[in-house]
């Protein structure tokens, strides 16, 4: 399947969505939320997830092992109970350095199951690398230099109140804007069922028609934010490979 393609099967995906759908806010390494909800799945299938909740106490003992700690967490997690999700609440306001991050994976679970519970309805739980706010995403975007130039102080310009008003017509907004050598990197929030490609096609189509300085491919991602290395490395691979 094709780029082209499966953006389109994305954004068909996202239309579908019911508007009772809750977005992890949070930047949690996607890694780490696959071996949250690896681990879940697995200890679903091996049962006994009620002795694991009675163990909740020793979540306390600064003693007692991470990775049972996981367990006991994900064990809560999944119980739907309020007494239980009341425990992963008061856990994550001092939890042991190590495991924030999976206590607040175990957090939203628990959230979304007494939610299902009390609405009688199923809830989607959405989740990213960069995480969100509210019923939005936020998403990392690399804009690339033509070749071989610099952006002018114009341009520069140009290219942040285009970015600025385009994310104001979507209801969404501009988090940080940096510029380097080669290119420009933006963080931006923007509703989920946001269409991505024609926002920012649109915003290069606008740049370009005052000096052509912008290529007309471009990253966006939410898995995480992109550092100076990462980007050269795509951008390297662009120019070596520009018919792909």
């Amino acid at each position: 399947m094709d780029e082209e393609n499966l953006y389109h099967k994305v954004q068909e995906a996202l239309r579908k969505l019911p508007e009772n759908f809750n977005v992890l806010e949070e930047q949690i390494d996607v890694q780490l939320q696959m071996d949250y909800f690896g681990l879940s799945g697995q200890m679903k299938e091996e049962g006994g997830l009620d002795i694991l909740q009675e163990k909740r106490e020793l979540l306390y003992d600064p003693l007692f092992p991470e990775e049972e700690k996981k367990r006991i967490l994900i064990a809560l997690a999944t119980s739907g109970s309020v007494e239980d999700f009341r425990w992963i609440e008061k856990y994550l306001k001092t939890p042991d350095a190590g495991l924030k991050e999976w206590a607040i994976l175990a957090f939203q679970e628990s959230r979304m199951l007494m939610q299902s519970s009390l609405l009688d309805e199923q809830q989607v739980f959405i989740s990213t690398g960069l995480g969100g706010k509210g019923k939005s995403l936020r998403y990392f975007v690399v804009f690339l230099n033509k070749e071989g130039n610099s952006l002018t102080a114009l341009q520069r310009n140009l290219l942040k109140d285009e970015l600025k008003y385009a994310l104001e017509q979507e209801e969404g907004e501009l988090e940080d804007f940096q510029e380097l050598i080669d290119f420009t990197t933006a963080t931006v929030i923007l509703p989920l069922k946001a269409p991505l490609k024609e926002i920012f096609s649109g915003i290069i189509d606008e740049c370009n028609q005052y000096g052509n300085f912008l290529e007309d491919d471009m990253v966006i991602t939410n898995v995480k934010k992109l550092n100076p290395a990462e980007i050269l490395d795509i951008l390297q691979q662009q120019r070596a490979n520009p018919e792909e």
